[in-house]
């Protein structure tokens, strides 16, 4: 007996609501938590607001939309990046680099 997958209940523009959804209140998110630096969402999750932005980049791509790279940030950022750095971005700390340097030469 074959069960259906939650997905599978789900029409294509359904499936795409929601997942617009989920991305927009991930955006929110990450921008209300401008004391998450980017280099511990790096160490814990191997991804941080510049890779969100990137991959929103390449989707815009994909479908045939110039986007620029500044654009896609300040998309995700809510602003422009420099702006962002200058305002919540703090010199990462030894032990955060070190951990960071340590998973890049694994990943």
């Amino acid at each position: 007996m074959h069960q259906t997958s939650p997905e599978q209940k789900l029409s294509a523009e359904q499936r795409t609501a929601l997942e617009a959804a989920a991305f927009r209140r991930l955006v929110a998110h990450l921008r209300e938590r401008t004391d998450v630096q980017n280099i511990d969402m790096m160490n814990l999750a191997g991804f941080c607001r510049n890779c969100l932005s990137n991959w929103y980049k390449d989707a815009a791509e994909a479908d045939g939309i110039a986007l620029t790279k500044d654009e896609s940030r300040e998309i995700v950022y809510g602003m422009p990046y420099d702006a962002w750095r200058e305002r919540y971005q703090i010199e990462a700390t030894d032990a955060q680099k070190a951990s960071f340097a340590t998973k890049a030469s694994h990943g």
